[in-house]
């Protein structure tokens, strides 16, 4: 593998609603439009060079080389502001991007529909042009479930039906999942791996290296909060800027274990 990748680290960056007018259930992990351009921006005038999250994975895993600044902009859920907002940022700046997108969530789902959608969502059309566009599609399961909380049995089906909707949708294999809420275990991993895909999302608030798991890239959060210096500190590699994040993170693993482990003595008492 190259010595430049082993030793690089690399900004993924986790995005949500974008919208001056967000709904109350987005509004903290949403980001102004005019905040995201000026983010771009710094991208573009400081050398940033855009990647998709595949294109990413695809390079830590097989020592494929890397601009000398990558960076990965992602956009959780599969909002609707993405198609009429976000993207025309983005393309504006020539930057790729990543929407996983939470398949029973979409506007026009009809019987597919599940889950409780947090505010307007992509119909099924904008999903495909996007695509066509140039948009990597990933999936965030089906009903943007608690994945390690799950039963084997329902956890298989959020992630197959989630993968195999979109595939019909954009009509290419959809190969990168992000994990709702940034939850995994090792079981959910092995359970994604069988489902068909190749790498996936979490949140960690970490940057993504050549020697993690390809199943546990990690992501760092934008919010509505993220002003132009905090991003730039964010973008400079600062590890106190999350300090607080990971170690909440810690605790609450803690906590879902907890949880997991009394689910299986009440299922096995």
């Amino acid at each position: 593998m190259n010595e430049g990748i082993m030793n690089e680290s690399i900004p993924v960056l986790m995005y949500h609603s974008v919208s001056e007018n967000p709904t109350a259930a987005t509004r903290r992990l949403s980001v102004d439009p005019g905040a995201l351009d000026r983010q771009v921006t710094f991208l573009a005038q400081n050398g940033y060079t855009g990647l998709t999250f595949s294109h990413l994975a695809d390079a830590l895993v097989n020592g494929k080389p890397l601009p000398e600044k990558p960076v990965v902009l992602t956009f959780d859920d599969g909002y609707a502001d993405f198609a009429q907002v976000a993207w025309p940022i983005l393309r504006s700046h020539d930057f790729p991007a990543t929407v996983f997108v939470t398949s029973g969530w979409i506007d026009d789902a009809g019987s597919h529909a599940a889950g409780h959608p947090l505010g307007p969502m992509l119909n099924w059309a904008q999903v495909r042009e996007l695509a066509a566009a140039g948009v990597e599609i990933g999936a965030h399961s089906h009903s943007h479930a608690q994945l390690d909380q799950c039963a084997d049995a329902a956890l298989c089906e959020e992630l197959r039906i989630g993968r195999i909707l979109l595939e019909d949708c954009v009509g290419t294999p959809v190969r990168s999942l992000a994990y709702p809420f940034g939850y995994s275990t090792p079981r959910v991993r092995v359970a994604a791996r069988a489902a068909g895909y190749r790498c996936a999302a979490s949140v960690r608030n970490i940057r993504a290296t050549a020697s993690g798991d390809p199943f546990m890239i990690p992501r760092l959060t934008i919010r509505r909060s993220t002003d132009d210096n905090d991003f730039a500190s964010i973008m400079s590699g600062d590890k106190r800027f999350y300090l607080r994040d990971r170690v909440l993170t810690a605790g609450y693993a803690t906590v879902r274990g907890a949880r997991r482990a009394g689910k299986r003595v009440v299922q096995h008492g």
